[in-house]
């Protein structure tokens, strides 16, 4: 079965350590692993940001003065998926380290979630969803060659 086409458009803000997750996040893998999660062609943007940028994000559109890991942006999900997935490049670092995960395996499972969100999947409608959510993750993930990131 061939994998959904993805026009993607990876950006990095300016922020300290840049480097380290830009080296994480080569784009050919990038591209794996969102098509992977897609059901449908794709336009999406992944973009990461610091701290600051990722609060000011998370809290102008989801009411919450903190910074997450990942948020998602849709826009379409048919018959192209069209997303921004904004990924906070502090906390996803120093969710890896306290989850013992290297940098990339924490990126793949957070845009692979990213993606999923951004074709309609949400955890956070009752405790049904959120399973079925985390088990399609497991399932995308382990097809990819990354564990269980639960």
């Amino acid at each position: 079965m061939a994998l959904p086409d993805l026009s993607l458009s990876l950006q990095f803000a300016r922020f300290k350590g840049v480097e380290r997750h830009r080296a994480a996040l080569p784009r050919h893998s990038v591209a794996r692993w969102i098509r992977h999660a897609l059901d449908a062609d794709g336009e999406i943007t992944v973009r990461l940001v610091d701290a600051d940028e990722g609060q000011q994000l998370n809290r102008e559109f989801r009411g919450k003065d903190y910074a997450t890991n990942v948020l998602t942006f849709d826009y379409a999900q048919s018959p192209v998926v069209m997303a921004d997935l904004v990924l906070c490049a502090p906390v996803v670092a120093r969710e890896a380290k306290e989850q013992r995960k290297t940098l990339a395996a924490h990126y793949a499972h957070l845009l692979v979630h990213g993606t999923l969100h951004a074709q309609g999947w949400d955890h956070e409608t009752g405790e049904a969803d959120a399973e079925e959510m985390e088990a399609r993750e497991i399932e995308i993930l382990a097809g990819l060659g990354i564990r269980n990131p639960y």
